[in-house]
């Protein structure tokens, strides 16, 4: 059995083993297994039932990451995205009027349009399109924009209305256990203690108890899944031929298609799983699982699936294989049942292990020109514009716009391939609509 599960992820190719790759993906599970609160709580302001909502964001993230994980075998994980929840939400049902059915219909539409681009190979040829320079930007960009997460999560950095965002209250017993987390993580991490970013997040959450961060589970950890019944397959085809539905779909294409295209090759980069040419093997598979996750999620009910940022922390942890992927698909199973246990775990413990992620994922810096403005420039847009946009996929449009014309306009205009002129005309579309 164990030489056919080397022998299928390839685990000996990638220098990995089984227990690190399960590792891993407990990890990877365990600094997203938010998104099990998180999403039931967003959609549920349009009426959607929340208890539903649970169960349709742990099956479609199961299913999402099964195919990620058996069919391209690469160590990312899925699950409905944030900030696409939040626009199905509060901008397509609260703010423009329309109904959650409308939502779910645009989504339903947007999944199968994804299908028919990787079936025709146009999604990899966007990847392959990236210049390597951006690549490596996408990867210290997607750091950065983790860390800000992290820190926003624990309270470190706060909302302030005169600046922007401002320190939090340090003596909070958030931040102080997010802070402690860090140092006794990156203790660990610095001894090289197999599985450090995990036991971060177990000893903080253990630590938040007499805080109150931790909520024990009052009833047991056992649990029976709500029905999806409620909200499975609940379209209005009728709509999809109206001005509103082509605005949204455009919307909902637009940022999963760069949010998805940055996170592959962002994580890719750092966990150089690039080849010699800066391809990302089984992209294709990869790209067809968030197809696949975000069709098969709108028939159960949830907005679009896409592949995790998140799932850098695997990475971290020595990830490399879909045997990474298939443990983090089997915990969404387990937390049908055992929800109590998983939603136990506090913002402040997994803070950390996203913070020092984000530092992690700041290397591939070293390998841009930064001699060359024309790489420099549109490197450091890609970088700076992630966590102040609050998007992967406005960095990716910033980075990819300067790099355009400043090649452009320095006399290097054969640099630019046909596919990146043709992206940056989209982007152009996209600020002006």
């Amino acid at each position: 059995m164990i030489k056919r599960i080397d022998n299928y992820f390839e685990l000996s190719k990638a220098n990995t083993s089984i227990r690190t790759e399960v590792l891993a993906g407990i990890t990877t599970f365990m600094t997203m297994a938010y998104i099990l609160a998180v999403n039931p709580s967003i959609l549920s302001n349009t009426g959607m039932s929340r208890d539903a909502l649970f169960t349709t964001t742990a099956l479609a993230s199961f299913l999402a990451t099964m195919i990620m994980a058996i069919w391209a075998r690469l160590p990312f994980a899925l699950a409905p995205g944030m900030g696409l929840n939040a626009f199905f939400a509060f901008t397509v049902v609260l703010g423009m009027g329309h109904s959650w059915q409308f939502a779910l219909t645009a989504v339903f539409l947007e999944g199968l349009i994804f299908i028919a681009l990787t079936f025709l190979n146009i999604r990899e040829k966007i990847i392959d399109a990236i210049p390597l320079g951006i690549k490596h930007a996408i990867s210290a960009g997607i750091g950065l924009f983790i860390a800000f997460i992290g820190l926003q999560n624990a309270g470190v950095i706060v909302k302030n209305d005169n600046v922007m965002v401002g320190l939090g209250q340090m003596g909070s017993p958030s931040v102080l256990l997010c802070l402690a987390g860090v140092i006794v993580t990156g203790v660990l991490l610095a001894r090289k203690v197999k599985g450090a970013l995990l036991i971060g997040i177990f000893l903080v959450t253990l630590a938040g108890i007499p805080f109150g961060l931790t909520e024990l589970p009052q009833g047991g950890l056992f649990s029976m899944p709500p029905s999806v019944e409620p909200i499975a397959f609940k379209f209005e085809f009728h709509t999809i031929l109206s001005i509103d539905m082509l605005i949204v779909l455009f919307t909902f294409l637009f940022v999963d298609m760069f949010d998805t295209l940055g996170t592959l090759v962002g994580v890719a980069t750092k966990a150089n799983m690039l080849d010699e040419k800066g391809k990302l093997p089984r992209a294709r598979q990869a790209l067809f699982a968030d197809a696949i996750g975000t069709t098969l999620g709108a028939m159960l009910g949830t907005s679009t699936v896409t592949t995790y940022v998140e799932s850098a922390s695997g990475v971290a942890e020595g990830g490399r294989t879909g045997l990474t992927s298939f443990t983090t698909a089997m915990l969404f199973i387990a937390a049908l049942f055992f929800s109590p246990m998983f939603l136990m775990v506090p913002a402040a413990a997994t803070a950390p292990a996203l913070i020092l992620v984000g530092s992690f994922m700041l290397s591939p810096i070293l390998k841009i020109d930064f001699n060359d403005v024309t790489e420099a420039i549109p490197a450091f847009f890609t970088i700076i514009m992630m966590p102040l946009t609050y998007s992967i996929a406005e960095g990716i449009v910033f980075g990819m716009l300067s790099y355009v014309l400043l090649k452009a306009f320095t006399g290097k205009v054969k640099q630019v391939s046909l596919v990146m002129w043709v992206l940056s005309l989209f982007f152009l579309l996209k600020f002006l609509v």
